[in-house]
């Protein structure tokens, strides 16, 4: 499921029920199996622009992860039903994504961060400090289409 909103130009979510070798021998997620939940959202949410690892490879970037916070509000545990969202949020100069782990059955949030990728040119190894034209060019109809929907005042009321 995939939905716009104000601060984000793209959000996607996926559930995931905690399997028994992601938990600790008190039935508790192991802290770093966060970060995998977050990576696959992530490739979800790069996926639905057309530009995922294969695609960045391809286009002569990679995007290593320069920065990342996660904060563990509550813990979740083998068997149970969670929704990881992933929002996207800031892609001039950087990519920043945020993250909720959430419970399904009540909607609690269990987990929240970040990640920060910045654009590398593959061949000279180099940082790129502008977003190059490649994702640009990737996410230019969401851009458009929020900015539409933030304008556009609700029918009926004018500005």
């Amino acid at each position: 499921m995939t939905k716009l909103s104000r601060k984000a130009i793209l959000t996607t979510e996926l559930e995931i029920l905690i399997p028994f070798h992601d938990v600790d021998s008190m039935g508790i997620t192991w802290h770093g199996n966060y970060l995998r939940y977050f990576e696959i959202a992530r490739c979800q949410l790069l996926d639905e622009i057309q530009y995922g690892y294969r695609e960045m490879q391809a286009s002569g970037y990679s995007w290593p992860i320069v920065d990342l916070q996660i904060k563990y509000v509550q813990s979740s545990t083998f068997e149970q039903k969670v929704k990881v969202i992933a929002s996207l949020i800031e892609w001039e100069n950087r990519i920043k994504i945020n993250y909720e782990v959430r419970d399904v059955a009540t909607n609690q949030r269990l987990t929240k961060g970040y990640t920060i990728q910045a654009a590398v040119e593959s061949e000279t190894n180099e940082l790129c400090f502008v977003t190059p034209d490649i994702f640009r060019e990737k996410i230019a109809h969401l851009i458009s289409s929020n900015t539409a929907q933030i304008q556009t005042p609700p029918e009926g009321k004018s500005q």
